[in-house]
């Protein structure tokens, strides 16, 4: 074990002493960040959403902003805006929120599709153009968007091409029953996250991700990836098969995956384990329990060891 992998261990109890009976979610979740990836969250208010994403900037040392989505929000408000200086006889830019290494777009489908896509653009091409001049976002840059269920009044769906810019979505559910009780008993997660301490600097994460883009995976691995997406692609199998991008989206979480798990190489189960959080937003199916349906089918059809 690396001393690298040694301080994420110490993250994942960090986190875990948060996000109480969740280990797996928030494994997928550091996964997601270890890959250079963003992450979307999907789930009812008040599942810890804005607690798992605020403890991921703290014990990585990131700089942390919240943004709240709402229906009459503007790209401005994202990005900034310029305002003419009278002393100078120039127009000056003040930058908004978005210039944050971990930013949380919480609620990101109660926003017009316009703010929407401002953020989603930012994401891809990690920097924001204003009146012609261009001004890069800060590195490392993670985005956390939180997404109520579609079903709910006021929410504005994502279009499948911008569910497409996130790495993984996760949903975290409801606690287990002793996890409840804890947090019930505690008070909720306010006073555990002044509790947690910085393990990691900007600089020392952008080091890892680097790291793990070396981690091994074996031609029969990758021929097991390829086996998923190509099933997805016979007919009738999927509502949205899987693209490429998917199967390099899928390599780059299990590879992080690995390194949490202290191994230089990718194995099948580190695929499966990533498979459901990579895939199930790509589907182009609405509704969860069917995408967790259709997960479970294609892993249960596609053997690994072929």
């Amino acid at each position: 074990m690396t001393k690298n992998q040694q301080t994420i261990s110490q993250v994942l109890t960090q986190l875990n002493s948060v996000l109480l009976g969740k280990p797996h979610q928030v494994k997928l979740a550091v996964t997601c960040l270890l890959a250079n990836g963003h992450l979307l969250i999907e789930d009812l208010p008040g599942m810890g959403k804005t607690t798992l994403s605020h403890a991921l900037a703290i014990v990585f040392g990131l700089d942390y902003q919240r943004i709240q989505f709402t229906s009459d929000a503007l790209p401005a408000d994202l990005i900034g805006v310029s305002i003419f200086n009278q002393h100078t006889h120039a127009f000056q830019f003040h930058q908004g929120p978005i210039f944050n290494q971990l930013i949380l777009a919480d609620e990101i489908n109660r926003a017009n599709p316009k703010t929407q896509s401002a953020l989603l653009e930012a994401m891809e091409e990690l920097q924001v153009s204003v009146d012609g001049t261009t001004y890069p976002l800060p590195k490392p840059f993670f985005v956390i968007a939180t997404q109520n269920p579609l079903h709910q009044t006021g929410t504005y769906p994502l279009p499948e091409s911008q569910l497409d810019r996130f790495l993984m979505r996760i949903s975290i559910g409801f606690p287990p029953h002793e996890a409840e009780l804890t947090m019930l008993k505690n008070g909720g997660a306010n006073q555990t996250l002044k509790s947690l301490t910085a393990v990691f600097t900007g600089k020392e994460l952008a080091e890892i991700q680097q790291q793990i883009q070396d981690v091994n995976i074996s031609d029969a691995t990758l021929g097991y990836v390829m086996r998923l997406l190509h099933f997805t692609r016979q007919p009738g199998q999927c509502p949205n098969p899987l693209s490429p991008r998917a199967g390099l989206a899928l390599i780059s979480a299990a590879k992080a995956y690995a390194f949490i798990e202290n191994q230089d190489y990718v194995t099948p189960d580190h695929i499966k384990q990533v498979f459901g959080a990579v895939a199930e937003h790509r589907f182009g199916i609405h509704s969860v329990s069917n995408e967790h349906s259709m997960s479970a089918a294609i892993l249960n059809n596609v053997d690994p060891l072929l």
